[in-house]
């Protein structure tokens, strides 16, 4: 059967965002969802809170929205009540991308019926996937849009990668890279880049052919960077650790759904091919290297590269006039001026244990920002 592409309002967008539970004492992750889970069902708040694959996680899904300032004002109520509810129950909440010294055989799988299937089927990697990340969802209107889109957001997945870096420990250790989260993710067989399809029809027989050899059942299998959403009538980014603050998370969104806009406005014709040529490569330097990494130009001669940070700031600047329209230009402003400062959450972080020289120390810090505002954190 074909999967039918669920149509919505372009460019309406929404997030996910998968958040540490931790104890008070020394800030270690703590299998405390169930309990944040039933305080929050008691208590008004926006959008929805549910469980994550292991019991030391949540999951907050934003409602869909139009403009970023709606986002960011969700998700801003939907933060403080999540952490005052943990609080009454001596339990902290972060954001970052992978909690810098848990041991991941501690995790326990929390007990739903798709997530007990996943631990049997990938085994010691479900238990792995205790990491954190950002989703941004972008309304099309159609099938063919998403498989466009898709196509052409490869090309910024770097980006989104350095914007929201925010891993760069990871068991105890400094991993040298700005996030540390997307190995956990790249370890799954169905991982990587949407194939190269054409449009909604094209992807139609490639799905046909998985589902018959009996690799997928739904979309939900495919665990690519950025992926359709025919369900939702939406294109996911995924490639995002979980920022620091709410205010970050917001800025990314609005940074997908102004891309988004002037991709659809402005249709590319170039080749697919050579966008996924170098996908592998540009993705490894931005997760090592964050906005020092050096991009391979898929359509420029041979050895063009470009410095993430100078093309980060290249876009912003680009996409000026499509912001403003949106009401997104405040956030991709701030997010240049970070660029130009090479200022990440994985910087953050570093500088945090330089100071402490202690990673508890660091996550009490991270959980600290996630509750504050991101001005008031900056003084801590």
């Amino acid at each position: 059967m074909p999967l039918d592409f669920t149509r919505s309002e372009a460019l309406t967008f929404g997030v996910e965002l998968e958040l540490m539970v931790l104890n008070t004492r020394d800030f270690n992750l703590t299998r405390g969802a169930s309990d944040v889970l039933q305080r929050l069902a008691k208590v008004k708040h926006p959008g929805e809170v549910k469980p994550e694959i292991t019991e030391s996680m949540i999951e907050v899904n934003s409602s869909v929205h139009r403009k970023y300032p709606e986002l960011l004002a969700e998700l801003r109520l939907t933060r403080d009540a999540i952490v005052t509810e943990a609080e009454k129950l001596n339990l902290a909440i972060a954001g970052g991308g992978a909690h810098p010294f848990h041991k991941w055989s501690e995790r326990r799988i929390f007990d739903t019926e798709r997530f007990q299937r996943v631990s049997q089927l990938y085994g010691y990697l479900a238990k792995q996937f205790t990491v954190f990340g950002q989703h941004i969802h972008i309304g099309v209107a159609n099938g063919d849009d998403a498989v466009y889109l898709t196509h052409q957001l490869a090309r910024y997945i770097p980006h989104f990668i350095a914007l929201s870096a925010a891993s760069p420990y990871y068991q105890g250790e400094d991993t040298s890279f700005e996030t540390s989260r997307l190995h956990a993710v790249s370890a799954f067989p169905l991982a990587g880049h949407l194939p190269e399809v054409s449009d909604w029809a094209e992807f139609n027989t490639y799905f046909d052919a998985m589902a018959g050899h009996g690799i997928v059942t739904s979309m939900k299998d495919f665990y690519w960077d950025i992926r359709p959403k025919p369900e939702y009538g939406t294109v996911e980014i995924r490639i995002c650790d979980t920022p620091l603050t709410v205010e970050g998370a917001a800025e990314l969104a609005a940074y997908a759904q102004t891309l988004a806009a002037e991709l659809l406005r402005n249709r590319r014709t170039e080749a697919i091919a050579p966008l996924y040529l170098v996908y592998g490569y540009n993705r490894f330097q931005a997760s090592r290297f964050g906005f020092q990494a050096q991009l391979a130009d898929p359509f420029a001669g041979a050895r063009a590269h470009v410095l993430l940070r100078d093309d980060v700031i290249a876009t912003f600047t680009r996409l000026e006039g499509v912001a403003r329209e949106l009401g997104t230009w405040s956030a991709l402003e701030s997010m240049r001026e970070r660029a130009r400062a090479e200022r990440s959450d994985a910087k953050w972080l570093r500088e945090r244990y330089t100071e402490t020289k202690s990673l508890n120390d660091v996550v009490r810090l991270q959980a600290a920002r996630w509750r504050e505002s991101a001005r008031a954190a900056t003084a801590v």
